[in-house]
């Protein structure tokens, strides 16, 4: 990835200063990254996404070439991105609720998802 984000900062036509304060890190990290000492974290990432219009498929695996750099992300590869960080995590509430979910009945499944979307505020 640390040669992708200085083809990123180099074809956006940024210092690293200039990238790391558009995304709220230090010139040193942004170095740091590209040299790869260290990796960016799954926020960083999103943020770099976010601000610079970047597919997060390819920032994160090369797939599709350097011309992917900017294709936007589909709903399926969100998806997948999504499922794979959570296979990843520690985080038990999160996997057994996904799991207890996916083997819902269609009922019992809308009933929560008219709950949920009116927690979240969604029509």
């Amino acid at each position: 990835m640390n040669e992708r984000l200085k083809m990123l900062r180099e074809t956006l036509e940024l210092s690293q200063d200039e990238f790391g304060k558009r995304i709220g890190a230090a010139r040193n990290t942004i170095a740091n990254y590209e040299l790869g000492r260290r990796n960016p974290s799954n926020t960083t990432i999103k943020a770099i996404c976010k601000e610079f219009g970047v597919n997060e498929v390819w920032l994160r695996t090369g797939e599709g070439g350097n011309e992917n750099m900017f294709t936007k992300v589909s709903d399926d590869d969100h998806f997948a991105l999504s499922m794979g960080k959570l296979s990843a995590t520690d985080n038990k509430l999160l996997q057994n609720a996904l799991i207890t979910l996916s083997e819902l009945d269609p009922e019992k499944l809308k009933i929560i998802e008219e709950f949920m979307k009116g927690c979240l505020g969604i029509k």
